[in-house]
């Protein structure tokens, strides 16, 4: 699995002009699946941020995970980030995972946040989301399972 994961002021994700999910500060969490992943990167992804420490402490050093400052999470499903553009312009999407594989996984990601106590959003699978945020500082992590094997 492969996760965008960006500290925000607030994000939201509508679908069709009806908001669907959206956090107040926080991190928002693109979530990427590929064939081979499994529950095991599910649950590797989701206590991965969780456990962040991506904002600040009072010395201003990031040092702080969601819940010491009661920040949500809002996920949204991105198959676009298996997205292999290494030959020609045009992204080839065959490491993505088929939706019937993808869903059910980042829908294990959406409840593994939410078992320990933080509150998730979540945006709509297989639909054309329009997601809004405002970056905190800004911060962006890319987290991936393949490397997190190594």
């Amino acid at each position: 699995m492969r996760a965008v994961v960006s500290r925000v002021l607030r994000a939201r994700v509508t679908v069709e002009g009806e908001t669907v999910g959206q956090v107040g500060p926080g991190l928002l969490v693109l979530v990427g699946v590929t064939a081979s992943d499994s529950s095991a990167e599910a649950a590797w992804l989701a206590g991965k941020v969780a456990g962040l420490r991506v904002f600040d402490d009072g010395q201003g050093r990031m040092n702080l995970a969601l819940a010491d400052v009661g920040g949500a999470v809002l996920v949204v499903s991105q198959f676009t980030l298996y997205g292999d553009t290494r030959a020609g312009r045009r992204p080839s999407y065959l490491d993505a995972a088929r939706p019937e594989q993808a869903e059910p996984l980042v829908e294990e990601v959406v409840k593994g946040l939410a078992g320990t106590g933080l509150p998730v959003a979540s945006g709509r699978f297989r639909a054309h989301m329009q997601i809004e945020s405002v970056a905190d500082g800004p911060v962006t992590i890319l987290l991936d399972s393949a490397v997190a094997r190594r």
